[in-house]
């Protein structure tokens, strides 16, 4: 049922998939256009995008700085600033799939991951869940990007990734949820 929501708010609030029809299937992502009955008795249309779930990772070096990617989205057409992440492949473990995100898209290996959070990227029309993660202590090699990802990497510092999050030069959402969790969980860190 609900993730931590009491089962009586869960019923009063849920709505009852009545059907289903899987309108395109690709690659990635299935479309599917469903009838529900809302909890007033009445019915609604949902279209719903089921993904496979992803994984992000910040990673933060010994100088403190968090490994960037740039890289092209072609739906909004523009290059965002992001950290590395990537789609789980069927039945893979997500730390499995971190680490590999990690030695593709920033040439980091080796080195400690620590889950951070898990999120919902788009709850209002896809049911993609991402695992996000913060790596430390790892070697810095070469990245091994996929045949078809084009990229950049930056270092950047955690407080000038802060300014540019405040600047709107960051606008990724996993970006700027996992830097400001990744800021919280050091601070933490070096508190104890």
């Amino acid at each position: 049922m609900g993730n931590n929501i009491e089962d009586s708010l869960y019923c009063e609030l849920a709505e009852k998939k009545l059907n289903s029809s899987l309108i395109f299937e690709g690659s990635i992502l299935k479309l599917y256009f469903d009838e529900v009955k809302l909890p007033n008795g009445k019915t609604a249309t949902r279209e719903k995008v089921s993904h496979p779930g992803a994984v992000a990772v910040v990673p933060v070096n010994k100088n403190n700085e968090v490994i960037l990617v740039k890289q092209y989205r072609y739906p909004i057409e523009d290059v965002l600033i992001e950290i590395p992440a990537g789609k789980l492949d069927k039945n893979e473990p997500t730390h499995i799939c971190a680490e590999r995100e990690l030695h593709e898209e920033a040439g980091a290996v080796d080195g400690k991951l620590d889950h951070l959070l898990t999120i919902y990227t788009s709850p209002g029309f896809s049911d993609e869940k991402m695992e996000i993660y913060i790596a430390t202590g790892f070697k810095e090699k070469d990245n091994k990007p996929d045949h078809d990802e084009f990229l950049s990497i930056i270092k950047v510092s955690m407080k000038k990734c802060i300014d540019m999050i405040s600047k709107g030069e960051i606008t990724d959402a996993k970006t700027i949820i996992g830097i400001l969790s990744a800021k919280e969980y050091l601070k933490k860190k070096k508190q104890k």
